[in-house]
C-alpha cells in the first residue's frame, strides 16, 4: 500500500499494478477425490516451505470426509524429505532467515490455542546437518474457523485445516478474509460450478493435483489478486494487462 500511495502521490499520476499477499483457501468438498485433494495441498502449502504467496494455508473440509483426507495429508507429510535442498533427494529445504524461523515457533506455539491442536510438525528440526539450518517440519493443524491465526499471512511451511458442514460453510469462510489472491477446490462439477461462482479470488482452481492454489503458467494463466491482495482487478499476462501501463491518446484532424 505504500508504493502504491507513493505512486499517486507525485506531480503526475502514475499506474501501479501490485500484488499485495494472500491467506489463500482451499476447498474439499464430501464428493472430493481425497488422494488427489492431498497431493495438491501439500504441494500447495508446503512447496518453497510455504514461502510463495500462492501458498495454500487454510483448508475448509466437509466434516464427513475430514478424517480420511487428514489421514491422507498426514501420510504424506511424513514421507517429505528434508534437507539441503541443492540435493535432489531433497524435497523441503529450510525457511529463509531466523525472522521466519522466529515466526514459525511463535506460530506454532499459537497453533495449540484457541481450541486448535497440532496434528503433524510443529517443532524446528537440529538432527545432524539440519542443526546448521533454519530446518522446519511442514505442519498440519486444526482448529475452529474463529482461530486468529486463520487471518494471519504466515509465510511458513504451516496449514490449518477447519471441518464445515458443506460447501457453502466452506466457500463463506474462504472469502471471510481480507485476502482474496488464489483459492481451490476439490469435488465434482456442481461443486466447481459453485466454487467458481462464488469463491472471491483472482486465481482459481478445481481438482488440481499439481498444487491446490500454486502453479499458475506465466504467459498462459493471468495471476494477480482481489480485495487486498491485489491493486487492479487485471491478472499480470492477461489480455488487458500491457494496456494499463499505456497513455491513450485520441487523435482527430479535419481534411
Amino acid at each position: 500500500m505504500h508504493i502504491y500511495r507513493s505512486m499517486a502521490n507525485s506531480r503526475y499520476p502514475r499506474p501501479c499494478i501490485a500484488e499485495m499477499g494472500g491467506k489463500n483457501a482451499c476447498v474439499v468438498t464430501a464428493n472430493a477425490d481425497l488422494e488427489c485433494a492431498a497431493a495438491g495441498i501439500v504441494r500447495s502449502a508446503y512447496g518453497l516451505s510455504g514461502q510463495k504467496c500462492s501458498a495454500v494455508s487454510r483448508i475448509y473440509v466437509d466434516d464427513k470426509v475430514a478424517n480420511a483426507l487428514i489421514e491422507k495429508l498426514q501420510e504424506k507429510i511424513a514421507a517429505i524429505t528434508i534437507g539441503d535442498p541443492s540435493r535432489q533427494e531433497n524435497w523441503l529445504g529450510p525457511v529463509t532467515t531466523a525472522t521466519a524461523l522466529k515466526n514459525y515457533q511463535r506460530y506454532s506455539k499459537q497453533l495449540s490455542e484457541n481450541g486448535g491442536r497440532v496434528l503433524s510438525g510443529g517443532e524446528r528440526l537440529t538432527d545432524g546437518d539440519l542443526a546448521h539450518g533454519y530446518f522446519v517440519a511442514p505442519t498440519l493443524a486444526e482448529a475452529p474457523a474463529r482461530h486468529p491465526l486463520f487471518t494471519e499471512e504466515m509465510f511458513v511451511p504451516i496449514a490449518m485445516l477447519c471441518r464445515v458442514r458443506d460447501r457453502v460453510e466452506a466457500v463463506r469462510l474462504a472469502n471471510d478474509s481480507r485476502f482474496g489472491l488464489t483459492a481451490g477446490c476439490y469435488g465434482n462439477d456442481e461443486d466447481a460450478a459453485y466454487f467458481f461462482d462464488n469463491i472471491e479470488a483472482g486465481v482459481t482452481y478445481v481438482n488440481r493435483p499439481q498444487g491446490a492454489t500454486t502453479g499458475a503458467w506465466p504467459g498462459y494463466q493471468p495471476f494477480g489478486g482481489w480485495k487486498g491482495s491485489g491493486s487492479s482487478g487485471k491478472g499480470i499476462a492477461s489480455f488487458y494487462y500491457l494496456a494499463q501501463y499505456q497513455r491513450e491518446q485520441s487523435q482527430t484532424k479535419v481534411e
